[in-house]
C-alpha cells in the first residue's frame, strides 16, 4: 500500500491545479481576448511570459521525473537482485503483494516529483493573477 502522505500530497496538489489552471486560463484567455490584434507592452510581457513559464515548469517536470524514474528503477533492480538470492541460498521468496506495493510506490513517487514544478508554478500564477487587473 503506497505511503497515506505520499496519497495526500498529490491528491492535494491536483485539487490545488483544478482550482489555479481554470483560474489562469480564464485571466489569460480574457486578456488576450481584450488585448486584440494590437496587444500592449505589459501584455506581450505576460504572453511572453506565460511561454517561458509553461516551458520552464515542464522541462523541470520531465526532468524530475526522468530522475525519480532512474532512482525507482534502481531500487527495483537492487530489490529482484536481493530476492533471487535470497531465494536461491534461503529459499525466501518476497510476496506478490510487496513486489506490487514497491512497484506502485515508485510509480507515485514519479507522479509526485512531476507534479511539483507545475503545480508551484499554476497556484503561483492563480495567485499573481488574481490581484492583476484586466484593464486595456
Amino acid at each position: 500500500m503506497p505511503s497515506t502522505r505520499t496519497l495526500k500530497s498529490i491528491s492535494a496538489r491536483s485539487a490545488d491545479l483544478s482550482l489555479a489552471v481554470p483560474l489562469v486560463v480564464s485571466h489569460r484567455l480574457t486578456r488576450m481576448a481584450l488585448a486584440g490584434s494590437t496587444p500592449s507592452a505589459r501584455d506581450r510581457k505576460e504572453f511572453q511570459r506565460m511561454v517561458a513559464e509553461k516551458n520552464a515548469a515542464f522541462a523541470e517536470s520531465w526532468h524530475a521525473m526522468a530522475l525519480q524514474a532512474a532512482r525507482a528503477n534502481q531500487a527495483l533492480a537492487m530489490s529482484m537482485a536481493h530476492s533471487f538470492w535470497s531465494a536461491t541460498l534461503w529459499g525466501k521468496r518476497p510476496s506478490g503483494h510487496a513486489v506490487a506495493t514497491q512497484m506502485q510506490n515508485a510509480a507515485l513517487g514519479v507522479l509526485g516529483k512531476g507534479l511539483a514544478p507545475v503545480h508551484r508554478k499554476a497556484v503561483a500564477n492563480a495567485k499573481r493573477l488574481a490581484k492583476t487587473k484586466l484593464s486595456k
